[in-house]
């Protein structure tokens, strides 16, 4: 009888912790895209302090950048100098990735560089902690020691590790909407735009596809109207962006800047190439869909119609042995 309460109230505790994992899950769901907020007006709001700041510092020579960027005052940047992170690290290599992930200002610079530093000896730190308090009595010092290092390792390789996963993400979605954004400022250039009118306009339209890329152009816009060489202002798309179809749409920009050729022919082979592009891209993935498909349909699908089919015959077989 015992036995059987407990049992009872061990199956009484599994259905009230899953019936309580559900409603959690429903009311973060339900409350996400409440909590997410408004991601194209943050931006927007961005790239406008951005601009302000581009329009604070125009001085007197507007194509050196680091008028553009404010020195970071504090403690992390004081590690940084101290310690000379930015040789050590790398720092312009760094600067690039960050600009690519979105992250331009220096401060995200000095973050960065101190992560790189904390991130391994917490790692490591962790790592020895866990090992010690909970694995205290099967795994020797020398091990945990071990251990250490890999944690201290892997603390090394994961600031950069995310910061890649960000530039992947954000290159995604700006690739995925430069051919529609192309089709747009074409459009605005063949009504007459100009070129800074139509990099606004399709940074408008194009914010509800991807908003990266309403920021870039924004900030494009901005660059044509307050740097002096506004092939500058090009060349830094295609330099933020680090995408190979992008920095193929700024050569042809640069071109009709520096020699007077018309645009509206060059952004209609470009536009076509993207849309081409793109099109092999989908025939790619779906030419690889089956390869995938091959491990999860003989680990899923082929037990369970051998069973099917086999599995009436196995009966049979049985119930005629089992009969004397």
């Amino acid at each position: 009888m015992i036995d059987q309460l407990a049992q009872l109230l061990e199956l009484r505790n599994a259905v009230t912790l899953l019936v309580a994992i559900s409603v959690f899950v429903t009311i973060l769901t339900l409350a996400a895209p409440i909590m997410q907020g408004d991601k194209l007006r943050a931006r927007m709001k961005s790239v406008s302090n951005e601009r302000q700041r581009m329009r604070a510092g125009r001085t007197a020579d507007l194509q050196q950048t680091s008028r553009l960027r404010e020195r970071p005052k504090g403690t992390v940047a004081q590690i940084v100098e101290t310690l000379n992170l930015r040789k050590l690290f790398e720092a312009e290599a760094s600067r690039k990735r960050l600009r690519e992930a979105g992250l331009r200002s220096e401060k995200h610079l000095v973050t960065f560089l101190a992560i790189r530093l904390i991130a391994p000896l917490v790692a490591g730190a962790i790592v020895f902690i866990y090992s010690s308090t909970v694995f205290a009595d099967s795994v020797a010092p020398p091990m945990r020691l071990t251990a250490m290092m890999f944690g201290v390792i892997a603390g090394f390789y994961l600031p950069n590790l995310f910061l890649k996963n960000m530039v992947s993400r954000r290159q995604q979605s700006i690739q995925g909407a430069w051919a529609d954004a192309l089709d747009l400022l074409l459009i605005c250039v063949e009504s007459g735009m100009s070129i800074e009118a139509a990099f606004k306009r399709v940074a408008l339209e194009i914010g509800a596809q991807s908003v990266p890329l309403a920021e870039e152009l924004t900030l494009t816009n901005a660059e044509l109207s307050y740097l002096g060489d506004r092939i500058k202002a090009f060349d830094n798309l295609g330099k933020r962006t680090g995408l190979e179809s992008v920095k193929s749409v700024t050569t042809s920009l640069i071109q009709s800047e520096r020699y007077g050729t018309p645009v509206g022919n060059a952004l209609r082979v470009l536009a076509q190439e993207n849309r081409d592009m793109r099109m092999m891209l989908a025939e790619k993935k779906a030419a690889a869909l089956p390869p995938k498909l091959t491990v999860p349909m003989v680990l899923f699908f082929l037990p369970v119609i051998f069973i099917v089919l086999l599995g009436p015959a196995a009966i049979q077989v049985m119930d005629i042995k089992a009969t004397p």
